[in-house]
């Protein structure tokens, strides 16, 4: 072998044994729980008696027997989702390329204020959240409204079939700036700004024109990470409801999704292999959103 080849050969080895780590954290962590789940979502397993093999039936349960999962579960899902995602989306990339045209001070602030929620959403749902919408007069929306006469007596707004959706959707959106978020801020700023000035010699004319033929194209991949992250986000940030409301199912399964029914079926009736089929179909659905995610910002040569 020449003194080429023993540099390749190398190099190679060393690229292995960097990834080795994350290989056996993925295999551990990811690879076999996922392959856990679609073994027991075939079985009958309570947690305490060994698994009954069941064939498809708890899938054929979750799509054809539970009035439940299909009347209420699924559409709260979807509403939640198609929300949620598009508009969490949108303001992700609004927000940053706003933050993208002021100082670089100035916009380290700001990127940390709108990135903190993301971090501390469990602690402010306690802390912010429930304190606004308390179902009591001194909750902090329900005296306002009953200072200006809006309302006679006080809404149990995290009870309330009526308001709790709306406002899990509130909450969601104030805390999905994560890092898909600052992956588009991160894309925006390393674009090269001389495109700019070629394409303002090409006859862009406005920010608008410039967001459309320079800034996306340029930032595909940030783009994707971005909706993959935001499609994993609305599916699995249903727990929102759980929390704001403090129960499983939610009243009425007014605020329940995909998430709270699996961890009801999991972790309260003991169900193990029901819930595990609820969280395989999930992931499926999770990957086809990905799929048509990715076609969409990774061109097709």
């Amino acid at each position: 072998m020449n003194q080429k080849g023993k540099k390749i050969f190398h190099n190679k080895n060393a690229a292995y044994v960097f990834m080795f780590p994350y290989v056996i954290l993925f295999v551990i962590f990811i690879l076999l729980p996922v392959l856990a789940a679609i073994g027991l979502s075939f079985t009958n397993f309570n947690t305490l008696q060994f698994p009954d093999f069941v064939g498809f039936r708890n899938y054929i349960g979750w799509l054809t027997s539970d009035p439940i999962f299909m009347q209420t579960i699924l559409p709260n899902t979807i509403v939640f989702a198609i929300v949620t995602g598009p508009i969490g989306y949108m303001l992700s990339f609004f927000l940053a390329w706003s933050l993208s045209q002021i100082s670089k001070g100035m916009r380290t602030v700001l990127a940390l204020i709108i990135y903190s929620p993301s971090m501390t959403s469990g602690v402010a749902m306690q802390v912010i959240w429930k304190v606004l919408f308390s179902g009591d007069r001194y909750g902090y929306i329900n005296s306002k409204l009953l200072e200006f006469g809006f309302i006679d007596k006080p809404i149990n707004f995290l009870q309330s079939t009526t308001w709790l959706m709306p406002i899990m959707i509130l909450v969601t959106l104030w805390s999905s700036m994560g890092i898909g978020f600052l992956a588009m801020l991160a894309g925006i700023m390393n674009i090269d700004q001389s495109q700019y000035e070629a394409a303002k010699i090409d006859g862009v004319k406005n920010r608008f024109q410039e967001i459309i033929y320079v800034t996306l194209p340029n930032m595909k991949p940030q783009l994707l990470f971005g909706a993959v992250m935001q499609i994993v986000g609305s599916f699995q940030s249903g727990n929102i409801g759980v929390t704001l409301s403090g129960s499983n199912p939610t009243p009425l399964y007014a605020g329940s999704v995909f998430v709270t029914h699996i961890d009801d079926y999991g972790f309260i009736r003991y169900e193990m292999g029901y819930a595990a089929a609820g969280s395989v179909l999930l992931l499926l659905l999770i990957y086809a959103f990905s799929v048509v995610a990715r076609r969409l910002f990774i061109d097709k040569d």
